[in-house]
C-alpha cells in the first residue's frame, strides 16, 4: 500500500499539472478563435469543460489526500500542499459560482458590468500551474 500511496503522490500533481496547463492555457483561449464560435457559444463550451475540469481536480486532490496520508510527506510538501488547495477553494467556491453567473448573463444577452473575478481566476490557475511541479518533485524525493 505504501507503495502505491508513493506512486500516487508523486503522480497526482503531474497529471493535475497537465490538466490545468492544458485546459486553461491552451483549450480555453483558443476556442474562441476557431470558425463559427461567438462569445455566447464560447462560454457555453468553457463552462461545461470548467464543471467537467473542477470536479476531475477535486477527485485529485482527494485521492491525493489519501496517498499523502498514508505515507506521510516532509513538511514543505504539506505546505505546498495546502496552497494548491486553498487556491482550489477560492476559485470553486468563490470565483467560479461568480463566473457563471456572468456567463449566465453574457449568454442571455445581458452583459454585465466589468469584473476582475476573470482576471484573478487566471492567476489562480497560473499559481497553480507553478505549484503543482513543485509538489510533485516535492513528493518524489522519497523516491531518490
Amino acid at each position: 500500500m505504501r507503495d502505491t500511496a508513493v506512486v500516487l503522490q508523486v503522480a497526482i500533481p503531474f497529471v493535475w499539472f497537465g490538466l490545468v496547463a492544458g485546459i486553461s492555457f491552451l483549450e480555453a483561449p483558443l476556442k474562441f478563435r476557431a470558425p463559427g464560435i461567438t462569445i455566447p457559444l464560447g462560454l457555453g463550451i468553457g463552462r461545461l469543460v470548467f464543471r467537467a475540469v473542477n470536479r476531475l481536480e477535486v477527485v485529485l486532490a482527494a485521492v491525493l489526500l489519501v496517498a499523502l496520508a498514508l505515507h506521510t510527506p516532509t513538511a514543505p510538501a504539506w505546505g505546498v500542499t495546502a496552497a494548491v488547495l486553498g487556491v482550489l477553494a477560492v476559485q470553486l467556491a468563490v470565483l467560479r459560482p461568480a463566473l457563471d453567473r456572468r456567463a449566465e448573463q453574457i449568454i442571455a444577452g445581458n452583459p454585465p458590468p466589468p469584473s476582475h473575478r476573470h482576471v484573478a481566476y487566471i492567476v489562480l490557475e497560473a499559481v497553480k500551474v507553478i505549484l503543482l511541479p513543485i509538489l510533485g518533485v516535492l513528493l518524489a524525493q522519497v523516491l531518490l
